[in-house]
C-alpha cells in the first residue's frame, strides 16, 4: 500500500528541468533578442580580430620586402617595380614620385621639402586610416555589451519578482528560471566584452608599431628624393648582429713636470 502511494506520487510530481535552454524559453522574446544581439556582436568581433590580424601581418611582410628592394634599387621607380602593386610601402614610393613630378608643375613657389613631406604624410595617414577600420566597432562592443547583458539581467529579475508576487512566496521552482536567465545574460555580456577589449588593445598596439615603421620608411623616401639617391638606408642583412661601438681608448696618465 505504501509503495503504491509513493509510485502514484512519483508519477504525478512535476518534473522541473533547469538549464540554459529552459531559462531562455522562459525568458521569451526579450531573452532571445538579447541573446541574438550578443551573438552578432561576438561573431563580428572575432571576424574583425582575425581579418585585421591577417592584414597587419601582410603589411609587416611588405615592410621587410620594401626596405630590401628600396635599399638595393638604383632608382625609386625600380624599387617600386619590385614590390606588389597593392603594397602599402609601394603606395608611399608612388606618392613620393608623383609629388616630385607635381612640384615641378606648381606655379607658386613652394619649398620642395615641405611639398614632399606633406604628400608623404597624407599617404601615411591614408594607410593608417585603412588599418584602423573595424577597431571602433571592437571598442563599441567592449563598451556596450555588458550593458546589453545587464538589460537581460534586469528583465530576468523583474520576471522573478512578478512570479513571487503571483505565487505569494519565493519558492525555488518559481524563481529559478528567471534568476537563471538573469545570471546567464550577465555572463554572456561579459563573455562578449572581454575578448573585444583585449583584441582592440592588441590590434591598436600593432597598428602603432606599423605606423612608426611607415613613418621611418617615408622619411627614407624623402631623403632619397631630396638627395637624388645619395641618401638611402642600408640594406637589411639577415643573421647579422648590430656592430658594437668601439671602446674608447684608455686615458694616458698625466706626466708631472
Amino acid at each position: 500500500m505504501f509503495t503504491e502511494i509513493l509510485a502514484a506520487a512519483g508519477t504525478t510530481a512535476p518534473q522541473n528541468s533547469f538549464g540554459f535552454w529552459e531559462a531562455m524559453q522562459q525568458g521569451g522574446v526579450i531573452a532571445w533578442f538579447t541573446l541574438a544581439v550578443l551573438a552578432i556582436m561576438s561573431v563580428s568581433s572575432f571576424y574583425i580580430l582575425f581579418s585585421k590580424l591577417f592584414e597587419q601581418n601582410k603589411v609587416m611582410k611588405q615592410g621587410v620586402a620594401a626596405r630590401a628592394a628600396f635599399a638595393r634599387a638604383s632608382s625609386l621607380k625600380e624599387g617600386a617595380a619590385k614590390l606588389d602593386k597593392n603594397s602599402a610601402y609601394r603606395q608611399i614610393i608612388d606618392d613620393g614620385i608623383k609629388a616630385e613630378e607635381d612640384h615641378a608643375r606648381l606655379t607658386d613657389p613652394v619649398e620642395a621639402h615641405d611639398w614632399l613631406h606633406g604628400s608623404l604624410n597624407r599617404s601615411e595617414s591614408l594607410i593608417n586610416s585603412k588599418l584602423a577600420t573595424g577597431l571602433p566597432w571592437l571598442a563599441t562592443v567592449g563598451a556596450t555589451s555588458p550593458f546589453i547583458g545587464l538589460f537581460g539581467t534586469v528583465i530576468g529579475i523583474y520576471r522573478a519578482l512578478i512570479k513571487i508576487g503571483i505565487a505569494g512566496q519565493a519558492s525555488i521552482d518559481a524563481v529559478a528560471g528567471p534568476v537563471g536567465e538573469a545570471l546567464i545574460m550577465t555572463a554572456l555580456g561579459l563573455a562578449v566584452a572581454v575578448p573585444a577589449v583585449l583584441a582592440y588593445n592588441w590590434l591598436q598596439g600593432r597598428n602603432k608599431r606599423i605606423a612608426e615603421d611607415l613613418s621611418g620608411f617615408s622619411n627614407d623616401v624623402l631623403g632619397y628624393i631630396s638627395s637624388d639617391g645619395a641618401v638611402r638606408p642600408a640594406a637589411p642583412v639577415k643573421g647579422t648582429a648590430p656592430a658594437k661601438p668601439a671602446a674608447a681608448p684608455a686615458a694616458k696618465p698625466a706626466v708631472k713636470k
